[in-house]
């Protein structure tokens, strides 16, 4: 596996090797040793979870308050998705930057977004089938978004092609990271 740090402390791009021929191919898609050697520590994950969407869907930023703040493993298996982590540590020298990368059933990239960051992305297929792990089970009440387009984080999501994103109810009126950094 190959591991690649990011311009956030923390968050890794994993990229496992690949065997292929004209049958297909094989991969190992987790190995906890593998893994936890990678991330520098042990990690425990408790919670497996699915989402497909459709093209120009945007899921995020997403987030849970402590103590129930999640380390996400993320992974797509059918599609290609643009996948965004921002730094929400009040403490963290780079608090308020993002990172953003493609995901895709191609480059079977996965991202290692540790917990104390926010999370989303954009589908950029006809539809992607987006696979994640998560350190802490979803709590209802901690759960918490940052508006997607908030100026200050001015993450560049390509949405040429793609036009206005389509999101949720919750995301559409979520708030902009200055308003929630006292909850943080």
């Amino acid at each position: 596996m190959k591991v690649t740090k990011t311009a956030l402390e923390g968050v890794l791009i994993l990229e496992p090797t690949v065997f292929g021929d004209a049958r297909g191919f094989f991969m190992e898609s987790f190995n906890q040793r593998a893994f936890n050697e990678a991330v520098g520590h042990e990690v425990t994950f408790v919670q497996d979870n699915h989402s497909r969407s459709s093209r120009s869907v945007l899921r995020g930023l997403h987030f849970q308050r402590a103590p129930h703040d999640q380390g996400k493993l993320v992974r797509v298996v059918r599609g290609a998705v643009y996948d965004v982590a921002v730094d929400i540590r009040r403490a963290s020298p780079t608090y308020g930057h993002w990172v953003g990368l493609e995901i895709d059933e191609h480059n079977h990239r996965q991202l290692w977004i540790p917990a104390g960051l926010a999370h989303g992305f954009l589908v950029l297929s006809e539809t992607a089938d987006f696979l994640y792990k998560a350190t802490q089970y979803f709590e209802p009440a901690a759960e918490r978004a940052i508006r997607w387009n908030d100026p200050d984080l001015a993450i560049d999501w390509p949405l040429a092609g793609i036009g206005q994103p389509t999101l949720s109810t919750k995301d559409a009126s979520a708030p902009s990271l200055n308003d929630v950094r006292a909850a943080l």
